[in-house]
């Protein structure tokens, strides 16, 4: 009888992170800068928002290179090749212009990989993550490349205050293995779920040849603190874990105030890291969860720790899971 190959017959119980990598663009606006059109100042951004700065690139290609430059980031972080990557899979919801993103960032980083854009918006990455996980399981990839790359300042209306204060843009990415053994899985099953009555809390409109976001800010802060802590509790059940074994939490990067909001209603350990990379970066949807950890481990040790990741936004879409940190990435190459 033939060999059996791994696509048709998996032999890995599970998956696990082994690297990230991010790449953000160089050009900075500040808080002050951001309320002037408005006649807010700097203070009433931040006390809204919790953003300081935040960063954004110019156009679709731009962003594109920010994609591939977290992709590069952390394949060498994994000591990997792009030969090595058998899936790409590409979290955005502001690149949807392009017949498939995947594809063409594939080319650059992934070129003998399959490739497949998933849109669940600021969920992207906690569903790109889970999908990497469940193909894996099953047999259908064994090596997986993630990016969560936006151009939200594509896509925002300069006259809305309630959006275009609060949207940056760059990439995240991680690469994902299978786990020989069950003692080395690091991604568990995540909880994830939608609720399209809501789906006109955040929306685009079409606006001559693009979209335009619309957002009901304060109904979408009520709607992420009711529901984001059951689904993290959720996220650990599923784990085997409580909200105190957390070490990190890396929830999407929304708004401070609700960072905070959500945080507290949950048990956590006195010594857990809570992210708020929002404060620097503001809200970079699909993006903005790879970013966060990306940049937190480059600074710590954080090989083994628990981390629990929880997006939610517009659909609304809502995804969370448990995994083990990998160690220090290598310094991005030259």
């Amino acid at each position: 009888m033939p060999s059996v190959s791994l696509r048709s017959a998996p032999d890995v119980p599970g998956s696990r992170l082994v690297s990230l990598g991010s790449s953000q663009p160089a050009h900075v606006i500040a808080a002050s800068e951001l309320g002037r059109p408005f006649g807010r100042d700097g203070d009433w951004i931040t006390r809204r928002t919790g953003i300081a700065e935040l960063r954004r690139t110019r156009s679709a290609d731009e962003a594109l290179e920010h994609a591939r430059r977290a992709a590069t980031t952390a394949l060498h972080a994994a000591r990997m090749s792009p030969e090595d990557i058998d899936l790409l899979l590409v979290a955005t919801c502001s690149l949807g212009d392009r017949v498939s993103t995947s594809a063409r960032l594939a080319a650059a980083v992934a070129p003998q990989a399959a490739a497949m854009d998933i849109n669940a918006a600021c969920s992207g990455f906690s569903y790109a993550l889970d999908t990497a996980d469940t193909l894996i399981r099953t047999g259908s990839a064994r090596r997986v490349l993630i990016v969560g790359v936006e151009w939200m300042s594509g896509m925002l209306d300069p006259d809305d205050l309630g959006s275009s204060i609060i949207f940056g843009d760059g990439a995240g990415a991680a690469v994902v293995l299978g786990a020989p053994e069950p003692t080395d899985i690091g991604i568990w099953p995540a909880e994830t779920g939608s609720d399209g009555t809501g789906a006109q809390l955040i929306h685009a409109e079409p606006a001559g040849t693009g979209f335009r976001l619309q957002m009901s800010g304060s109904e979408v802060f009520r709607w992420a603190v009711s529901i984001v802590p059951d689904l993290i509790r959720g996220a650990c059940a599923r784990a085997g874990i409580t909200t105190r074994d957390i070490e990190v939490l890396a929830l999407h990067q929304a708004n401070l105030r609700m960072i905070d909001a959500i945080s507290t209603q949950l048990d956590l350990d006195s010594g857990v890291h809570v992210l708020t990379d929002i404060v620097g970066s503001g809200n970079t949807s699909a993006a903005s969860i790879p970013i966060a950890l990306s940049k937190w481990c480059a600074e710590n040790t954080p090989s083994g720790a628990i981390a629990l990741l929880a997006g939610f936004g517009a659909g609304l879409t809502f995804s969370a899971q448990a995994v083990r940190l990998p160690g220090n990435p290598l310094p991005p190459p030259g």
